[in-house]
């Protein structure tokens, strides 16, 4: 007889967030994880949901597109939200997380869940019953072939890269000092390593003439990087003032030591809830290891400092989703099979983690023999959708969220404030994800919740 539990292939917040929705509905899942028999290049252990490129899921108000996503999916019961708001450290107006509390809180939550079974193997084939893949950027190899023959090759692939993690005793604080761009959150929570002009130029000649990691066979040379996570030598070559406008900002800061703001400021966001870990903010790079000690060593107050973590560089691949994929995250040439997680040509963990929110929704609601629509245009679950599947396939690119995949109410087109018409319409998009939910009829199941 087939297995009739539901298989999700995949244990990062996708995949958990798929498992998760559809055991709370009253379905047993099969959770099928390769880690860690089967390792990645960037994994380093065997928790379910393990962040590796950064530990923040960015902005967390309600006129911030990513806010909106996040109270959305805490509607609808996310597990990922919630165990990311316990697992939280200070970051300003993002919710950054400890990365191990975190990953630890989600793997003990699928782990304990009495409709989850969480099996340790590599999956190297399309299953032939109800699934949902969420295998992430870095598919094993042989399931990646089954999935490109199944697609017709037509995969895309793009760079990302992983910044640095140093060590807090190894830091000179006197050199350093705390604050939050405009006083958000606590108004303290970042180190912040001040530099004047001529620091900041010497900075830009050490990484335009910095030795980079050389690309392996298989990477293209062509694929491009993710306009969201530029490696900073590659924002360095676009121009001198690219960082000054990016990571390295100094708007809303003020060093305390002259009364003045500098004229760049290298960040350093806390990474762990004991603060002895903290990982610096945008220098995801592909300088080699030698360099990257060598030229982050110039930053002020990070002259002995020790790298707990140093940067990386990995190929990501996603399919073409608008051309593959219909409105409830099925794959068209195989309906019983969806897609979740970046694989679909979605970016950031929060939106990885909501398609797999929606994934296990609709999976769900499909079992049940209800009517499936995708969530309304207006909310940011929706938008999500819309990107992955009214896209032109021609330009499809992976994309966070933000307010122009999301349709406008018609009632804001009155209002001239943006603050005020972002708060209104953040609101209006969680309305509508309650409605949505409850025409689904997924969140009554005979059980109760973990």
């Amino acid at each position: 007889m087939s297995d009739p539990r539901v298989l999700v292939v995949g244990g990062g917040l996708a995949g958990t967030e798929a498992a998760w929705q559809l055991a709370e509905a009253g379905i047993d899942v099969v959770l099928a994880e390769m880690r860690p028999s089967r390792p990645t290049p960037v994994h380093r252990g065997s928790l379910l949901a393990e962040l590796v490129c950064s530990n923040s899921l960015r902005g967390d108000a309600p006129t911030n597109a990513v806010g909106v996503l996040k109270a959305e999916m805490e509607e609808l019961g996310s597990l990922i939200v919630r165990t990311a708001r316990q697992a939280a450290v200070p970051a300003g107006g993002a919710l950054a997380v400890d990365r191990d509390i975190f990953a630890r809180g989600v793997t003990k939550a699928v782990t304990e869940h009495t409709r989850i079974t969480v099996e340790r193997r590599e999956v190297v084939d399309v299953p032939n019953r109800p699934a949902i893949i969420a295998t992430g950027p870095l598919t094993s190899p042989a399931l990646h072939r089954v999935l490109n023959d199944e697609l017709g090759g037509e995969e895309l692939s793009f760079f990302d890269a992983v910044a640095p993690i140093v060590a807090a005793d190894s830091l000179d604080m006197g050199r350093l000092f705390r604050a939050s761009r405009y006083g958000k959150g606590e108004g303290a929570d970042y180190l912040n390593a001040p530099l004047g002009r001529e620091a900041y130029e010497h900075f830009i000649d050490a990484l335009l003439g910095a030795e980079k990691v050389a690309l392996k066979g298989f990477e293209r040379l062509d694929i491009q990087y993710f306009e969201g996570c530029l490696p900073i030598e590659v924002m360095a070559e676009r121009g001198r003032e690219t960082l000054r406008f990016g990571p390295m900002k100094p708007v809303g800061l003020e060093d305390p030591t002259t009364g003045r703001r500098p004229w760049a400021v290298v960040q350093l966001r806390q990474d762990d809830l004991a603060a002895e870990h903290w990982n610096l903010v945008g220098f995801q790079t592909k300088l080699t290891h030698g360099e990257q000690k060598r030229i982050f060593r110039t930053i002020p107050g990070l002259e002995q400092a020790r790298f707990v973590r140093l940067g990386m560089i990995h190929r990501n691949t996603f399919i073409n989703a608008p051309r593959h994929l219909d409105a409830t995250l099925r794959l068209q040439s195989r309906p019983t099979i969806r897609l979740a997680g970046q694989i679909t040509g979605v970016e950031g963990y929060v939106e990885s983690a909501a398609t797999g929110l929606l994934a296990g929704r609709l999976l769900a609601a499909e079992m049940a023999g209800l009517e499936l629509r995708p969530p309304p245009p207006e909310t940011a679950l929706g938008g999500l959708v819309r990107h992955l599947t009214a896209s032109n396939p021609s330009t499809f690119q992976p994309s966070n969220i933000n307010w122009g995949l999301m349709s406008p109410p018609s009632e804001l087109a009155a209002m001239k404030n943006r603050r005020d018409r972002r708060l209104r319409h953040a609101s209006l998009a969680v309305d509508a994800i309650r409605g949505w939910a409850k025409s689904l009829g997924t969140c009554d199941a005979d059980h109760d919740p973990q």
